[in-house]
């Protein structure tokens, strides 16, 4: 069950009926029946066994550790916890890419969808108590749930739990409200993902499952509308994921904002999944930084470069991933030595106080992100280097059949001049800064309001791709 099949559409609502018609000391119990519910609708036993092994390390753990504080062995206490999850997540993540594991069909059927985004979460908790920045959850059950909710249970956000635990214990009051913005958002997430994104994949898929049939314009522009295709993807998920956590006057974190119109690689990471971000930011970049501090601009570098190596490692047992990974750390860690010349430079050239220098930035920006993207989708590194080497070839810049394969495949929506003007005028809406408009509309008098929900309903119904076994982009992570 994903967000864009129609069991969730009956499952979310029955949910919501019996979350309300309960008392407030129940509540907990029914999200955290129906989370586990929700995990189990995947049909692999493995998963709900890790979901329940994690949490309760963490929440053991967290017990442990609040008691450990007194007698000084709290630090070797954190560290054998922070392996115990780490081993868990190598075991059902990593472990059945070993050589030997697949030649002998060992650990086949473990599968790992969330189990990055829950074990981080039980690590950030585990380390915030060991700081003292959290209090332990003596509550198993709202524990639990804290690990367990559906909405970001598959892709996250990577909630803190300073952040969620508490909102888990607010007693609950409607809210239409919060009931129109959540299924607002909720709508515009499952836009995002079936009208947008999937139609791209028909595109990118044919190009990137078949790479040495193409060459120049053609590539570039499959891997174009991947960057757009894995954003329209995973923003969607988080919107339907904050939209159905907003049913229950539960706020998640915004994992993204408009990462597309940034001005730096260090920018882009600033909007792109944010959560995660933070994570890595907060957990490997800072004690790097702050261990090797004596270096001083080399220590920054090589920190940064550390991090997003081990983000690679965390996307994957795959050398695109780290790759993808490492071209990040570089970009990252070149600005490093870069920044202090950098006022310096555009104040010589005339650039500092340009308006199109901003352009230039943004498309700079968007085009190292995008190269390194060719190494996060393409099959293999193979594949991954023939995409970069053939990208500026001659052959293919007016790429005929390319376009042809690309309207064929409905990614305008065919002859529908009408709905694709309305395609791009949402990809406007999504990266030129107005995502917003939603929350604007939900202001505006009913006869404006009906009409814009009933367009976008009839959108995403009659234009978007539906089908069996319809899987987001990030589930693999």
């Amino acid at each position: 069950m994903t967000f864009t099949s129609p069991v969730f559409f009956l499952f979310l609502p029955a949910v919501f009926l019996v979350f309300r018609s309960v008392p407030d000391r129940t509540r907990w119990l029914v999200l955290l029946i129906a989370s586990y519910g929700f995990y189990a609708s995947f049909e692999s036993p493995s998963l709900l066994l890790t979901l329940a092994l994690v949490s309760l390390i963490g929440y053991a753990g967290g017990v442990w550790l609040g008691r450990a504080k007194t007698n000084g062995r709290s630090g070797a206490i954190l560290a054998l916890l922070i392996v115990s999850c780490l081993g868990v997540l190598f075991f059902t993540k990593y472990l059945p890419h070993f050589p030997v594991i697949q030649h002998y069909g060992l650990l086949s059927t473990i599968i790992s969808i969330g189990v990055s985004y829950y074990t981080f979460q039980a690590i950030s908790y585990l380390i915030d108590v060991y700081l003292d920045v959290q209090e332990p959850e003596r509550h198993l059950g709202y524990f639990a749930l804290y690990m367990a909710f559906f909405p970001k249970l598959l892709q996250g956000p990577i909630e803190r739990a300073h952040d969620l635990l508490p909102q888990l214990r607010i007693p609950y009051r409607f809210s239409y409200n919060n009931v129109r913005s959540g299924l607002l958002l909720f709508a515009e997430g499952l836009f995002c993902k079936v009208v947008i994104a999937e139609r791209l994949a028909r595109y990118v898929n044919s190009v990137y499952d078949n790479v040495h049939s193409h060459t120049g314009a053609t590539l570039i522009l499959a891997t174009y509308c991947y960057a757009v295709q894995i954003y329209c993807d995973f923003a969607g998920y988080t919107d339907m994921a904050r939209g159905t956590a907003r049913l229950f006057n539960i706020d998640l974190t915004e994992n993204f904002n408009r990462p597309y119109v940034a001005t730096s690689v260090a920018d882009f990471w600033r909007r792109w999944h944010i959560s995660f971000s933070r994570w890595i930011l907060d957990y490997i970049f800072k004690p790097l930084q702050l261990k090797w501090r004596s270096w001083r601009t080399l220590g920054t570098a090589l920190a940064l470069l550390v991090t997003f190596l081990a983000s690679g490692i965390w996307h994957g047992a795959s050398w695109g991933f780290v790759i993808w990974g490492l071209l990040h750390g570089i970009y990252l860690a070149g600005s490093v030595f870069y920044r202090p010349y950098q006022k310096k430079i555009h104040a010589a050239l005339g650039v500092d106080k340009s308006g199109w220098y901003r352009v230039v930035q943004v498309f700079c920006t968007f085009n190292l992100v995008s190269l390194a993207w060719i190494f996060f989708r393409a099959n293999n590194v193979r594949d991954a280097f023939y995409v970069v080497t053939h990208l500026a070839t001659r052959s293919g810049w007016i790429p005929t059949e390319g376009i042809r394969e690309f309207l064929s495949q409905q990614i305008l929506l065919g002859d529908h001049v009408r709905s694709s003007i309305a395609l791009l005028f949402m990809l406007i809406v999504l990266f030129a800064g107005a995502r917003a408009w939603l929350g604007r509309v939900q202001e505006r008098p009913a006869l404006i309001r009906w009409p814009i929900y009933l367009a976008m309903s009839y959108a995403i119904v009659m234009f978007g791709v539906w089908g069996a076994g319809q899987q987001f982009v990030y589930f693999a992570f």
